[in-house]
């Protein structure tokens, strides 16, 4: 796997505003899904669909805005506390972005089955349920998913008009900035779009099997990452899967 060094600076400096911008006095807060089965939605503004609810044992969360990023952390993990030393356990939960959103100044929304994992003990829970809203403490963290970066050609590709693709299983404590796929007549690579979320998508896309590399960020690094072999094949279809040989650490 080839990795190309990429002087990303500036774009660093920008995300990093936001941050850097909130008061000292700010206090994170999280809540839980207030839909029927506690999980999470199939309609997730990172576009993973099923995925994004079952990922991660469910244990999933939509984020703020801030958090969000525009889309580039999507797939992130978060682990997140309680604070409230007399219900709240030291581990917490371990949660993947896939939505975002917020409600009552929360950071976080949970799947019930996460925000179960807050309470010190399992009756402990009830009472973090009743209180609707916590505030918590956070920390990103890096995800292990067991398998390699996947590109799935989403539902609504037309080959060979339209390509749009849902980057998944990104591994790491990595950020996907951007993707580009590589044009064998013109030896050029051409950028996708981010659709939303971690949809990219492309017009008239090269005709033949494509290499795809993506523009990645982990803390102060930002470089582009390139699959060795061709990643999507020439007669791709919508709703195909397709695993790299990129894996993100």
């Amino acid at each position: 796997m080839a990795f190309l060094q990429y002087n990303y600076a500036f774009l660093f400096i920008v995300m990093l505003l936001p941050m850097l911008c909130y008061s000292s006095n700010y206090v994170p807060k999280a809540s839980y899904y207030s839909t029927p089965d506690g999980m999470g939605t199939s309609s997730g503004a990172c576009g993973y669909g099923v995925y994004g609810k079952d990922v991660n044992n469910g244990d999933v969360c939509t984020a703020s805005r801030r958090l969000y990023k525009n889309g580039a952390a999507c797939g992130a993990c978060y682990q997140v506390r309680c604070k409230d030393k007399e219900l709240c356990s030291e581990e917490g939960a371990k949660v993947v972005l896939t939505d975002s959103g917020e409600a009552h100044g929360t950071d976080f929304i949970l799947t019930h089955r996460a925000y179960a994992k807050l309470a010190k003990q399992p009756y402990m829970a009830q009472h973090l349920f009743a209180k609707g809203v916590v505030e918590v403490e956070y920390r990103r963290v890096s995800c292990k998913y067991g398998g390699n970066l996947m590109v799935k050609v989403h539902e609504h590709s037309k080959n060979p008009h339209y390509l749009a693709i849902v980057v998944m299983n990104q591994g790491g404590a990595t950020d996907i900035l951007g993707v580009e796929v590589y044009e064998e007549e013109t030896k050029e690579w051409i950028s996708m779009r981010r659709a939303y979320g971690a949809v990219f998508d492309l017009w008239s896309p090269p005709s033949g099997d494509l290499k795809v590399r993506f523009l990645t960020s982990a803390g102060t690094e930002t470089k582009w990452v390139e699959s060795d072999n061709a990643v999507i094949p020439a007669e791709w279809k919508a709703g195909i899967s397709i695993e790299t040989d990129i894996q993100l650490s």
